[in-house]
């Protein structure tokens, strides 16, 4: 799924909240689910790529766009403050 794509999903889900066709609870999973199909088919025409830390329960499923896994580990351990936390990544880009 392109950007373009992903927002225009995002801007169907979010009409149908303001008329009423849809409850917030429907809103949302279909937000969450644009974005989870966005970020495992995320592609980019630099050297990027998604990728998703397990283990550590802090970092459990926090999806960082990184060139590589350990670049992606740093920009886990930025956001989450701590560099003491131990987990891993899997490059979940197709």
């Amino acid at each position: 799924m392109d950007r373009i794509s992903a927002l225009r999903n995002i801007e169907d889900a979010l009409s149908d909240f303001e008329s009423g066709a849809d409850e917030l609870r429907e809103t949302q999973r279909r937000v969450l689910t644009v974005l989870q199909t966005y970020a495992t088919e995320f592609e980019t025409e630099r050297d990027l790529f998604a990728y998703r830390s397990y283990g550590d329960e802090r970092a459990e499923g926090i999806v960082v766009v990184a060139e590589s896994a350990e670049d992606a580990r740093g920009r886990v351990i930025e956001l989450l403050g701590d560099e003491a936390v131990e987990f891993h990544v899997e490059n979940i880009s197709k």
